[in-house]
């Protein structure tokens, strides 16, 4: 069956039968809207049950089950999860030019069910499992870290198809033409960002207590069947949907672009900018399942590619290497535009990664009994930051939206900068709160001697206000970025703007392995343990932390430089895609 559903009017089928709404709105018949979004949602919320059921608990994995040192788990944590997150511009790269959103999200699903089998057969199986006893830990082949590899990097790969379309796919089931459905679609990416955590939560507290007590066969098998319910739901949508056409390689469209300019470089661009390449009424764009863009005025030395000479056209075809129109300059300048708001994701990205690694070891040092005997787990913290975002979305929705739009008259309350700069502040009090933490703990560790105690007398529920203010910043930054990366990207570029704004998270990722290993190296020099030894009770491990809140005031800054500098995208025409 196509994944392209058949709609209910006439004239706007492709030659091929496909549906594609790059001239008309997207029909209101059985298709799209809130009908659809239930098998999206269900996908997202199962396939974030699995992806966290893995990570939140896999720097303990990492220690205890393949024997890896303090430094080396936080590093290979951080650098699976930096992966996760590169891989969706591959992802990205397909869906825009060749297979389209459904078709990418099916086939890399596919992928992610194998990676999770292996994952599971490693943790499971006699001969592929680590064997371990009692008093030397355990003791791992290179085979068998290799299979577990395998299985985590599969993973990793099939995140690339999902993580980057996912989201973009359920805001195309809304109409911007239709002002109640665009309207619909900006509380959509809400829902959808509550979905993931209902998936992490489910992991931060079933799974890792599973994973300690009863095994990581289990721990790791019931993620795989979350995954294999998340394709479930997602096929089961098929005829729901509504389905954009891939518009081409959107690298081969900006590298014209670039090519043009470069070739053009000693033309004058006209004064009149009507006169350049096609700037005409005409509603359509050359560009499959892409609006036309107004012009700009920055970055005019792109302008030159749309400049028409006499050598630009031959045997009356256009050559697009040598003459581009004004929507394909304006998607690169759109590109180059979010660069800046881009990188200033870094910090914020790195300061998140330490839910699942400092945050789980410095946990690892305190009292995790609760209610008696009962030992929660550290992983298990990240609950809170889950029941955080559970509780902050409709909050921010029902709340917070219509008070600040009576102040601001935005009519989503804040714009997508005011809101991700919102988050950015926030995040810096997470920093504080755990780098105060840490100092109150390691002077205990001081007073009374503790330095040997596996698990001093502080309960572990004092994380519980760094866990909630990072969930509170997740909110209103990741869930910001969301809706900006794919409100402001080309149209037919969307999923590739999706994976860019994930590529923050993978570079968050690879800058805490970068600082954690710098400050290693830099902190044990002449013999001392540093500030992240394996006993944390002879580190400094709020100096981390506070470098971290240092680190994310000065990305702050540079935020709201940028901000202020940034022109959102102007459509020539409110036709929907």
């Amino acid at each position: 069956m196509s994944a392209y559903v058949a709609q209910e009017e006439e004239d706007i089928y492709t030659k091929d039968g496909t549906t594609d709404y790059r001239y008309k709105p997207a029909i209101k018949s059985n298709t799209g809207t809130w009908k659809a979004c239930p098998y999206i949602l269900g996908n997202e919320c199962c396939e974030r049950l699995a992806y966290y059921g893995i990570n939140t608990n896999l720097v303990n994995y990492l220690k205890f089950q393949l024997n890896q040192t303090s430094v080396v788990a936080v590093s290979n944590v951080t650098n699976w999860s930096g992966t996760c997150y590169v891989m969706p511009l591959l992802g990205a790269f397909l869906a825009d030019s060749y297979l389209g959103r459904y078709w990418t999200i099916a086939a890399f699903s596919i992928v992610y069910v194998f990676g999770m089998t292996i994952l599971t057969l490693s943790a499971s199986v006699h001969g592929l499992k680590p064997l371990c006893d009692d008093k030397n830990g355990c003791h791992p082949t290179s085979t068998q870290i290799g299979v577990f590899y395998v299985g985590l990097y599969l993973i990793a790969l099939g995140t690339g198809g999902i993580k980057p379309c996912v989201s973009s796919y359920g805001a195309d089931q809304f109409d911007d033409s239709d002002e109640s459905e665009k309207k619909s679609k900006s509380s959509f990416f809400n829902w959808f960002y509550l979905s993931i955590n209902i998936g992490a939560l489910v992991a931060a507290t079933v799974l890792v207590w599973i994973q300690t007590n009863v095994g990581w066969g289990w721990g790791f098998g019931i993620p795989a069947v979350a995954m294999a319910l998340a394709v479930v739901s997602f096929f089961s949508g098929t005829r729901l949907y509504r389905n954009v056409r891939p518009g081409g390689s959107p690298l081969t469209r900006i590298f014209q672009v670039i090519v043009a300019s470069v070739r053009k470089s000693r033309v004058q661009v006209p004064v009149n900018k009507s006169l350049l390449y096609e700037t005409t009424t005409d509603e359509e764009s050359v560009i499959k399942g892409s609006r036309k863009l107004d012009h700009t005025n920055k970055l005019s030395f792109f302008d030159k590619a749309a400049v028409e000479t006499q050598s630009d056209k031959i045997k009356d075809s256009v050559t697009p290497w040598r003459l581009c129109t004004v929507t394909q300059i304006e998607e690169l300048k759109s590109i180059i535009g979010l660069l800046p708001i881009w990188a200033t994701g870094i910090i914020f990205s790195a300061v998140y990664s330490q839910m699942g690694t400092l945050f789980v070891l410095q946990g690892n040092t305190m009292d995790l009994r609760m209610g008696g005997s009962f030992q929660i787990p550290s992983a298990s913290l990240s609950l809170f930051d889950t029941v955080s975002v559970i509780f902050w979305v409709p909050v921010y929705d029902r709340v917070i939206v219509p008070f600040a739009r009576r102040i601001t008259g935005h009519k989503n309350g804040f714009s997508q900068l005011q809101r991700i700069g919102i988050g950015l502040v926030i995040s810096i009090f997470a920093m504080l709160s755990a780098g105060t933490l840490e100092l109150m703990r390691l002077k205990m560790v001081r007073q009374h001697n503790y330095y040997e105690v596996n698990h001093i007398p502080m309960s572990i529920f004092w994380q519980v206000p760094q866990y909630f203010i990072i969930g509170c910043a997740e909110v209103f930054t990741f869930v910001g970025q969301l809706e900006f990366f794919y409100e402001q990207a080309p149209d037919a570029m969307r999923s590739l703007c999706s994976a860019l704004s994930l590529t923050t998270a993978a570079l968050g990722n690879y800058m805490s392995t970068f600082l954690v290993n710098m400050v290693t190296d830099v902190s044990t020099r002449n013999g001392s343990k540093g500030w992240i030894p394996d006993n944390l009770n002879y580190g400094h491990l709020d100096y981390f932390f506070w470098m971290l809140a240092l680190l994310s005031v000065m990305n702050l800054g540079a935020f709201v430089l940028v901000a202020k500098c940034y022109t959102y995208k102007k459509p020539v025409d409110p036709v929907s895609h």
